[in-house]
């Protein structure tokens, strides 16, 4: 190549001075001047008078950039990359004159087609950019993309203005996180919002969310997805993809969340709704899916990565097939190193630009495979997380396993950064909660932050995420109303979901009219939020269990758009009392520090945390016991002593506890007990002049201690 023909190269630094360099065009191309682009930066980003366009592929051997008008399908100029503007495996092109509110683009790439090599190039398809900012074809909800079946992409403007206020900076250990479905928040007519099944419908409800006392919302996927993927109807009933985890770009907020069209300014309501959480003080979570792309398997869609370099993006069997570690038909090959460069690079776009607090990584054992799929000690991925200096302040969680059996809670690769969704606090308890012999020592280790299972001195002291429920199974009412699953409505002839819930329903299946039933219902939910709430780790519960929302015995609602998921807002008027619970057991455990981390000893002389029987300190862990005493001790934030003891029985008959000896002018006082009728909440003070407490038929008594002048009996 001679000289004159090399590609005048930008660099970064030159990205911000464009103007002033007044750089000018250096080819015409089917009409249009273009230069060699800003190869650093992937995506397409706007200049001054032009649009910057950096795709990589390692296998192409050619590459068209594709240029639509708004909404059309049939595009109006295409522009192959000058053979001189590939550099390495980089296309950078800058196209003079596009004003990014006039086109949207795709690409379309050649190469070889080489399936028993992974390499299936198809210079025919349009193909989306795996680094669009926005992605146009699915702002309608529902509406299948057109029969072509291609999505295109749009520049995005990045003007918003966050002000000035800080994000809250909520520490794992004193999170309460609430997850929720954006859509299914407040879709229901019952929600009451202006805008139902959208971001602004969630902002709407951020007074609620106040007076609840949460300070984190975990938002189940909102990268773009297509909702209609599998779409099909089931007695009469249309069914859809409608959890979300199903990606079809990382980069791009799912416009159909909107209330509004976002026209090349995509994202604008999702980060005013962030602003206004942080604001109100409650940071924002995302479930993120990089662990498959709803391109499917072989028989799948064909729409961006597959086109790019299928045999990098996809861990791929020997004889070019799809490994299926997801259950979704494909599997992310993590830790090559153009993949990990593009979760890292998206993780770092969705921190700066959208100011996210955190991430939950769905199916996060595949992370961790290698390109062979084998599980790594060190994956190169985690650890880049673990120790990147934007995400440094960035919480970061995994769902510590996958659908290829590898699970790993509890030994999830972590260098002291990665929390865990702990999935045995979710079954020990259950199964304890309802009953089950041989659960005691399980479940008091679990609620004193499983240290079992992350010992502090390797894994900290905020790895674990406790959780009773999630979007993925029973709802917290649901798991005291049904002994099965009832999943009939997803057509699948009741074979999906999970058979292992642990639930128990009270005596009758389903609803019932029996007050018996119900208020023993209510008390096993006030018996898990109690526990939830007094255990060490980061409390987590699914939106609508603080009212006892139902699912109707669907524990796998994935594709439910409807009454099923959608929840149902009348219900917080008609199971107050679940409410108000909730309300409480959240602030009480705000209140109180030594429920989330070791204090200096109190003085008093007890421990940190201690585990009693119905005898104190003397933990029964036996087969058949029922009941259990955990003690929290230390000092509160103006040095004073702080006691806290939860009791649960989970056996059919009353259980009398001793509580342990207190030095003199200290009595318990009791707070909650969720054998009361109605309220649980004890409003006047009850002093026990002595350390017995009847703890009643499967329920669960909170106590604190005060000091008491016995001249003044105050």
């Amino acid at each position: 190549m001679a000289d004159h023909d090399k590609p005048q190269v930008l660099l970064l630094t030159d990205y911000a001075n464009v103007e002033e360099k007044n750089l000018k065009p250096l080819k015409k191309i089917n009409g249009f001047y273009v230069r060699p682009g800003l190869y650093e930066i992937n995506g397409a980003s706007a200049l001054p008078d032009g649009v910057n366009f950096t795709i990589i592929s390692h296998s192409a051997t050619a590459c068209e950039l594709v240029l639509f008008k708004r909404e059309s399908r049939t595009p109006y100029a295409i522009i192959p990359f000058p053979d001189e503007y590939r550099i390495g495996n980089v296309y950078s092109m800058i196209v003079f004159g596009l004003r990014i509110d006039e086109f949207e683009y795709a690409y379309r790439i050649d190469g070889p087609y080489e399936p028993d090599k992974g390499l299936i190039f198809d210079k025919e398809r349009f193909l989306l950019d795996p680094y669009a900012r926005a992605v146009t074809g699915q702002s309608a909800w529902g509406k299948k993309l057109a029969p072509e079946g291609f999505y295109k992409a749009r520049v995005v403007h990045n003007d918003f203005d966050w002000g000035e206020h800080p994000s809250p900076s909520v520490p794992l250990k004193d999170s309460v996180i609430y997850e929720l479905h954006v859509r299914g928040f407040t879709k229901s007519p019952s929600s009451g919002v202006a805008h139902p099944g959208t971001f602004e419908g969630l902002r709407e409800k951020i007074p609620y969310l106040k007076e609840l006392g949460v300070n984190v919302v975990e938002l189940m996927p909102v990268f773009e997805f297509d909702e209609t993927r599998g779409a099909r109807t089931v007695n009469g009933k249309p069914l859809l993809d409608y959890w979300g985890y199903n990606p079809v770009c990382f980069f791009a907020p799912n416009t159909s969340y909107t209330a509004g069209l976002e026209y090349n300014r995509e994202g604008r309501e999702l980060k005013t709704l962030i602003k206004d959480l942080h604001d109100n003080g409650i940071e924002v979570i995302l479930d993120v899916v990089f662990n498959h792309t709803a391109e499917g398997n072989e028989n799948g869609p064909f729409f961006s990565f597959k086109g790019f370099d299928n045999n990098i993006y996809y861990m791929l069997t020997p004889d070019g097939y799809y490994y299926n570690f997801s259950g979704c038909g494909n599997t992310l090959n993590c830790n090559h190193p153009m993949v990990r460069d593009l979760i890292l690079s998206c993780l770092r776009y969705w921190a700066f630009n959208y100011r996210i607090d955190g991430f939950r990584f769905d199916l996060a054992s595949i992370l961790g495979r290698n390109e062979d799929a084998t599980p790594m000690n060190k994956p190169p991925l985690l650890e880049s997380l673990a120790y990147d200096p934007i995400l440094y302040d960035v919480d970061l969680i995994a769902e510590a396993w996958d659908a290829g059996g590898l699970y790993q809670v509890g030994q999830f690769p972590s260098w002291k950064r990665w929390a865990e969704w702990n999935g045995k606090y979710r079954d020990d308890l259950r199964s304890f909660l309802k009953g089950d012999d041989g659960y005691a020592r399980a479940a008091a280790l679990r609620i004193i932050g499983s240290p079992d299972l992350y010992p502090p001195k390797t894994r900290g002291y905020n790895a674990s995420v406790n959780f009773l429920t999630c979007h993925d199974g029973f709802t917290l009412y649901d798991l005291y109303a049904y002994n099965h699953k009832h999943n009939e409505g997803n057509g699948w002839n009741n074979t999906d979901g999970s058979d292992d819930n642990r639930s128990w329903n009270c005596g009758v299946e389903g609803e019932t009219d029996q007050v018996d039933v119900r208020a023993l219902r209510f008390r096993m939910i006030k018996n898990a939020c109690m526990v939830l709430m007094c255990s060490r780790g980061t409390p987590m519960f699914f939106a609508g269990d603080e009212f006892g929302n139902t699912q109707f015995g669907n524990n796998n609602a994935y594709c439910q758009d409807n009454e099923i998921s959608w929840l149902d807002w009348s219900l917080l008027d008609k199971n107050r009392e679940i409410f108000e619970f909730f309300k409480y057991m959240i602030h009480f455990r705000m209140e109180h520090r030594i429920l989330r981390e070791d204090t200096p000893i109190a003085g008093c002389g007890f421990p940190s945390v201690s585990l009693h029987g119905v005898r104190p300190w003397e933990a029964d862990h036996a087969p058949d016991t029922k009941t259990i005493g955990v003690m929290y001790a230390g000092r509160d934030e103006k040095g004073q002593d702080d006691i806290v003891y939860l009791a649960v029985n989970t056996w059919w008959h009353s259980q009398e506890m001793v509580l342990p000896e207190l030095p003199e002018g200290l009595f318990w006082i009791p707070l909650a007990d969720t054998a009361r009728e109605k309220s649980a909440i004890i409003t006047g003070e009850e002093i026990l002049d002595q350390r017995r407490y009847v703890i009643h038929p499967r329920s669960c008594v909170l106590f604190t201690v005060r000091r008491i002048d016995p001249e003044t009996n105050a």
